[in-house]
């Protein structure tokens, strides 16, 4: 038996226990609506898998599509965007559901295709379910509020430096910030090797899925951030952007895994203030670490940028953006606060484990 002082705590026990059933769930959901997928060039059968994502999600928004055939469900717990025909047949059930639950601020359980962005299921969640669902929401963070944006006019010179743009509270709560560019690249590159798509043993268990982009980038920047403050020892934040005016749709073209054209109504991953040097003159710097889109660290600004991609679609378009504690992990329709908190990972734990397989341009 272990003396006292070793033995797990009564909040250890409940955090491990949480997290085991919360990842089980996952899993086995996941495992239980694998199906192989018919290869519709040969007309044979291939090793490869569709997978149903099993959920337990608040709907954020319902938005009709601008030809009106058509409703994009929006959910507080995914960036990815999910639609309905209104010629399914599955459509007045599934709308009628989405609507008493946005109404009631209730959850539901759904099973989604997420290749398709389309519905399988959706029903009330369990009793555990929802009790599980809510414990995770006890630790709000209240956050601040997001700012309208028009990437077309900010002068990039100027909106990356932290000292004269980017004012934002978050940045009084750390001031040990990345001391060059070279230490912010060796960040990201220590980050990038993380990823579940290179043959491990991976440093930081789990993996982290850069290569599974249609969604998740809540639990992947939650990851990189507690590598960069507790491997590194620097401050970070989260930056949020948000597209909800209008019809328009963040969208990246996913060069990295295949060149699909990949749909977000938000996206996050970390910020980093990183000092840089003009002859005598030093500035600090908004940097974002995002291997999912990029190969080194890059300016705030550019990161923005990436998702306003109109050779994708023509209403790829940022409307909102925000700096927030890095605590912050979920944000709240439509411009982010209050946010959700993971402070012991097990969300952001059980979410990489379920993508680690996955692929964006399937």
């Amino acid at each position: 038996m272990l003396p006292q002082s070793k033995r797990p705590g009564l909040l250890t026990k409940t955090i491990l226990a949480t997290f085991s059933l919360l990842l089980f769930l996952i899993i086995a959901c996941n495992n239980k609506h694998k199906q192989k997928e018919p290869d519709l060039t040969t007309g044979t059968g291939k090793d490869s898998t569709l997978i149903s994502d099993t959920s337990i999600v608040s709907v954020a928004a319902l938005l009709p599509s601008a030809d009106g055939k058509s409703l994009d469900v929006l959910f507080n717990e995914k960036e990815q965007i999910f639609t309905i025909s209104k010629e399914d047949k599955s459509f007045e059930g599934f709308n009628r559901s989405f609507e008493d639950a946005l109404k009631s601020k209730t959850p539901l359980k759904i099973i989604t295709n997420p290749n398709k962005g389309s519905f399988s299921m959706v029903t009330q969640p369990s009793a555990r379910e929802l009790e599980l669902f809510l414990s995770f929401r006890k630790e709000m963070l209240p956050g601040d509020s997001a700012l309208r944006i028009d990437i077309s006019k900010i002068d990039t010179a100027k909106f990356n430096i932290v000292e004269e743009y980017l004012k934002w509270p978050a940045f009084r709560l750390c001031t040990n910030v990345v001391p060059n560019y070279a230490t912010a690249k060796q960040i990201f590159d220590y980050c990038a090797q993380q990823s579940c798509d290179i043959f491990g043993p991976h440093p930081v268990n789990p993996c982290i899925p850069f290569q599974y982009v249609r969604d998740g980038c809540y639990a992947r920047a939650h990851k990189m951030r507690w590598i960069i403050e507790n491997h590194f020892g620097y401050c970070s934040e989260k930056v949020f952007s948000f597209a909800n005016q209008d019809g328009h749709k963040l969208v990246v073209k996913a060069n990295k895994w295949g060149g699909c054209c990949v749909e977000w109504w938000f996206h996050v991953t970390p910020l980093i203030r990183v000092k840089v040097k003009y002859g005598r003159f030093v500035t600090t710097r908004a940097y974002v670490i995002d291997p999912g889109m990029f190969d080194q660290p890059v300016l705030l600004s550019t990161w923005l940028q990436a998702q306003e991609n109109l050779n994708c679609k023509p209403y790829a378009k940022v409307d909102f953006y925000s700096i927030q504690p890095s605590s912050a992990y979920l944000p709240t329709y439509p411009t982010g606060a209050p946010f959700t908190t993971d402070p012991n990972n097990a969300l952001t734990n059980a979410d990489l484990i379920s993508h680690a397989n996955l692929h964006t341009c399937n």
